[in-house]
């Protein structure tokens, strides 16, 4: 993933300019804003967030208006629009979890990794948020990681704990 700051130009890749075409391609003529989702995705997958510059460069690419690309952007909890730690701890704050302690867990995450909702660790490994319902109501306390939304169930201080520890693991193998 390359990494991009706030007001920084974007320069799409040959490779992901391709893979816009590709799934331009799947529809049909005159129909290309159909391919703003996914490659939105793909643009989040390549940098990490979606910058200003980022979402006008994806208007320019489709025809379409850059107010088009930010209301998507913004409706959708799915992308961001700031910054974010290599790994993405998003825990379900809704009812069914936070009777079963995910206000607990959250409190947690925070003390653990030393940074409030919405912060990003000084390593950049980590940001974490709360976050409505990801459907696994029977399994709380639940938290997904992003990009891939990777599920872990029935959370305790100790499986966070190491769920944290094998995050930091595989980043200084991947190093």
């Amino acid at each position: 993933m390359l990494s991009i700051q706030e007001n920084q130009p974007v320069e799409f890749s040959a490779a992901l300019l391709e893979q816009f075409g590709e799934i331009v391609a799947r529809y049909p003529e005159n129909q290309q804003k159909s391919a703003l989702l996914p490659i939105l995705h793909l643009v989040q997958a390549e940098y990490g967030w979606l910058s200003t510059d980022s979402m006008d460069k994806v208007a320019a690419y489709l025809h379409i208006q850059a107010i088009e690309v930010y209301e998507v952007a913004t409706f959708y909890t799915m992308y961001f629009l700031k910054p974010q730690g290599k790994y993405m701890l998003e825990v379900c704050r809704t009812g069914p979890c936070c009777l079963v302690g995910a206000e607990k867990i959250m409190q947690h995450i925070e003390n653990r990794l030393g940074v409030k909702e919405g912060e990003i660790t000084a390593d950049g490994l980590f940001s974490w948020r709360g976050v409505e319902c990801i459907a696994a109501c029977g399994y709380g306390p639940v938290l997904q990681i992003g990009p891939e939304y990777t599920f872990y169930e029935n959370l305790t201080e100790k499986s966070v704990d190491e769920l944290i520890d094998t995050l930091r693991d595989k980043a200084k193998q991947q190093a």
